[in-house]
């Protein structure tokens, strides 16, 4: 356990969300994030997803103030970059070229999961003390204690950002793409908004994918039988399988989801001549939506498009979410009304040569992320108001 500059705050990290009492999460985390729901870790847990095997060792982050239990973090030792959506592999390479080791690393993030929120859960109590430094000392002294080289906080929101602002740490940029319902009354409503040329095009995709005899069917939460989370899941592998390399998560995970937490999952399911043929599986907060999972064995015209964001753009209309954020695949987004969004990371790199040459690399990717975001921006399809 490490003790800085002030003796009543100390971080720990242990083995398994099972080793923090589910009061201490809970009250910490709450409920309506799906990516804060402990429900959610013990699924990549119990499923065997995340383990040392898979390259991903718990070490979940556990803060007391005078010994009792004020903030967490979902935390892991990684043996490499793979499932993280914030790229490194170059700075790994470099490291081996000097055969110095880049891996392990203490990476702060949901895996498999390019979303933002919240990651330190914090008290008011513990958040009204931490510091930028105070933070940056714990979490270094906790990182070489685990015999880390670095640690790597993926996707923090606001609050967490104002607690990173540390000279020593480098903070990078990068650009999703999200939509936002400005007050939409429904789908219709929502392409009136778009220039006459973009609506047109939606219209179009959507009536192509009508016209291949495809039709759409809604399952929420514990109705998602097992017959239709098999067929999802075989669509799920394919996406993976198509491109050589294993999926991150398996069946058993997904089974937990729909048995711990239920509330949160969504999964609309495509069908031709009564047949499924492909799948996108969503999880919602209170404000939410996230896109996660999609698959599919035939590729049909459109079909992706029409599934992951337009059946995803009326669920969450139909539920009454502000916010949908469909994963961190990129610009055909743009012209389907999907707003450029800023997102960011924190990295704290032990070995001070590689700091300051990856802190020169930082600047020079924000300016090309800023410039990207402002050209996208340009070009949203929206109508100019009168």
């Amino acid at each position: 356990m490490t003790e800085p500059a002030n003796p009543d705050i100390t971080l720990s990290s242990c083995a398994s969300i099972a080793d923090i009492p589910e009061q201490d999460w809970q009250r910490l985390a709450g409920c309506n994030n799906p990516f804060l729901r402990r429900e959610f870790y013990q699924a990549l847990e119990l499923s065997g997803c995340i383990c040392t095997e898979t390259g991903w060792t718990p070490s979940h982050l556990v803060f007391r103030v005078n010994g009792r239990i004020c903030g967490l973090a979902p935390a892991y030792l990684k043996s490499h970059s793979m499932g993280e959506y914030v790229f490194d592999f170059t700075w790994a390479e470099a490291y081996q070229r000097y055969s110095l080791p880049y891996y392990p690393k203490l990476l702060i993030a949901v895996p498999f999961t390019p979303s933002q929120g919240p990651r330190l859960l914090l008290s008011d109590e513990l958040r009204a003390q931490l510091t930028p430094d105070l933070l940056d000392t714990l979490l270094t002294n906790l990182t070489e204690q685990l015999g880390a080289h670095s640690w790597h906080l993926l996707f923090p929101n606001t609050a967490d950002q104002a607690l990173l602002q540390h000279e020593d740490e480098l903070h990078r940029i990068g650009c999703q793409f999200h939509w936002h319902d400005h007050g939409y009354r429904g789908f219709e409503d929502f392409l009136a908004a778009l220039t006459s040329r973009k609506r047109k095009s939606i219209r179009k995709e959507r009536r192509q994918v009508a016209e291949q005899g495809i039709r759409f069917q809604r399952f929420h939460g514990r109705d998602i039988s097992d017959q239709v989370l098999s067929a999802f899941y075989v669509f799920y592998q394919a996406t993976y399988l198509k491109r050589g390399r294993p999926p991150y998560l398996n069946k058993a995970f997904f089974e937990q989801l729909r048995e711990t937490m239920p509330e949160h999952l969504h999964l609309i399911m495509a069908v031709r001549d009564g047949q499924l043929i492909a799948g996108a599986l969503f999880l919602a907060s209170d404000m939410t939506l996230y896109g996660r999972y999609w698959g599919c064995l035939e590729e049909y015209n459109h079909l992706h498009f029409e599934t992951c964001y337009y059946q995803g753009i009326e669920l969450a209309l139909s539920l009454g979410l502000k916010h949908f954020d469909a994963g961190a695949q990129g610009e055909h987004k743009l012209v389907r009304g999907f707003e450029p969004t800023i997102t960011h990371s924190w990295h704290g790199i032990l070995h001070p040569g590689f700091r300051e040459a990856i802190q020169s690399f930082t600047h020079e990717e924000a300016e090309h992320v800023i410039s990207y975001f402002n050209d996208a921006q340009s070009a949203l399809p929206f109508r100019q108001q009168d």
